[in-house]
C-alpha cells in the first residue's frame, strides 16, 4: 500500500519488494537466457547460410536477428543492431564472412559491440579464416597476417559469460590455435564428414583413393580418411618453377580425389591432376573446404572436363553464387555442422 507520501511500502503489491516487480526489474537487465536458444546475427553475404542454419534439426532453437547495414556519405559503416534490448542476458552468435577485405571493418564493429550489449554469451562463426596461409615468415620483412587477424579477434570484449567462442572450419594449420589470446576460445571444425558422405554414394566408391597435393595437406587430413588408400604428391623447385611430383602411393586404375583445405587459382590442383592421370588414374575429382577462386579462376575447371567432381562448401559465399549449377562443382553446406557446433 502507498504511504502518506505516496510511496509503496516494502512487501506490498506493486512495491519494490513485490515478487512481480523484482522479476520485471531483473528481466529489464536481462536474465540468463535459455541455453537452448541462440540469437543468430549475420553479415549480408551470409544471409542464405544463416537461414539454412536456423532450419536445421537441432537441440537449439535458433532465432535470426536483424542488422541494418548502411554507410555514411563518406563511406564508413552506419550499422544498427535491431532489438538490442531484447538480447540482454541471451546467448548470441554472429555469422561472419571475411572473404572481402572491404567488409571486414564493419563486421568487426558489430563483433566488438554485441558482447557489450549485456548478453549471456557470444559465439563468433567464421567458417573461413582467410589469412590462414600467411601463418609464418621465411625471410625478414614478411608479415604473418594470420597472426594479425588472430590478435584482432583476440580483443573481442568479454560477454557476461566470459571469453568469446569462435567456430572456424579447416583452418590452414592447426598450430594457428596458439596465435589467439585468452579472450577467445577457438573451436576448429572440419567439412571432411560432408565429403565422406559424398564418397560413400559414388558408384565407384570402392575404387576411390585419396590424394594430397603436398605433405602439408597430408599431415592435416590423413587421419580423417581411415580405410582409404592414399597418394601423396609433393612440389619441387626447378629453376623458377615449382613442379608437382609423385612422392608415394599408386593411383593406377583408381578414382583419385584430391583433398586440400582451400583453393585459390587452382593451378596446383590442375598440375596434380595431370600427374595422377599420367600415372594411370581413371578419374580425377577434388575437394576443398574453401573455394576462394579470386579473379574468377574457377573457370579453369568449368571450361575443362579434367575433373569429374569438384566439391566445395559454402564458406565463401561469393564463389557459391558463381559456381552453383556449373559442372564439375557441387556445393556442400556447412549449415548442419555449424548448428551442431553451436550445441557445444
Amino acid at each position: 500500500m502507498p504511504t502518506a507520501g505516496g510511496e509503496e511500502q516494502p512487501g506490498s503489491p506493486g512495491g519494490a519488494d513485490d515478487p512481480d516487480s523484482k522479476r520485471a526489474r531483473r528481466d529489464s537487465f536481462g536474465p540468463w537466457g535459455d541455453p537452448k536458444k541462440k540469437y543468430l546475427y549475420y553479415c549480408p553475404q551470409m544471409a542464405e547460410l544463416a537461414a539454412s542454419i536456423a532450419q536445421q534439426q537441432s537441440s537449439l532453437k535458433i532465432e535470426l536477428g536483424e542488422i541494418s547495414w548502411k554507410r555514411f556519405p563518406d563511406g564508413f559503416p552506419n550499422v544498427f543492431v535491431e532489438g538490442a534490448e531484447t538480447i540482454r542476458g541471451k546467448h548470441v552468435a554472429f555469422l561472419a564472412s571475411f572473404n572481402n577485405p572491404e567488409t571486414i571493418f564493419e563486421q568487426i564493429s558489430v563483433i566488438y559491440s554485441l558482447p557489450k550489449m549485456f548478453i549471456a554469451s557470444f559465439t563468433l562463426i567464421l567458417p573461413f579464416f582467410p589469412t590462414g596461409t600467411a601463418e609464418r615468415v621465411e625471410r625478414e620483412g614478411e608479415v604473418p597476417t594470420a597472426v594479425t587477424l588472430a590478435r584482432i579477434l583476440s580483443h573481442i570484449p568479454l560477454s557476461r559469460g566470459g571469453p568469446t567462442s569462435t567456430i572456424i572450419f579447416d583452418i590452414h594449420a592447426l598450430q594457428e590455435r596458439f596465435y589467439f589470446g585468452d579472450n577467445i576460445t577457438p573451436c576448429f571444425e572440419t567439412g571432411i564428414p560432408l565429403l565422406l558422405k559424398e564418397l560413400a554414394e559414388l558408384e565407384d566408391a570402392k575404387d576411390v583413393v585419396i590424394a594430397y597435393p603436398d605433405e602439408g595437406a597430408m599431415k592435416r587430413f590423413h587421419t580423417m580418411f581411415v580405410g582409404f588408400e592414399e597418394v601423396v604428391c609433393t612440389k619441387v623447385r626447378q629453376g623458377d618453377k615449382r613442379l608437382v611430383t609423385l612422392k608415394e602411393g599408386d593411383p593406377k586404375g583408381k578414382h583419385v580425389v584430391i583433398v586440400d583445405d582451400l583453393v585459390q587459382s587452382g593451378g596446383t590442383l590442375i598440375e596434380c591432376g595431370k600427374l595422377l592421370q599420367r600415372h594411370g588414374a581413371t578419374r580425377i575429382s577434388a575437394y576443398c573446404t574453401h573455394g576462394v577462386f579470386p579473379n574468377d579462376s574457377y573457370k579453369k575447371f568449368t571450361d575443362s572436363d579434367q575433373f569429374s567432381n569438384f566439391w566445395i562448401t559454402d564458406s565463401c559465399p561469393q564463389t557459391v553464387a558463381s559456381v552453383r549449377g556449373k559442372k564439375p562443382f557441387a556445393v556442400l553446406s556447412l549449415a548442419g555442422r555449424i548448428a551442431r557446433a553451436l550445441e557445444i
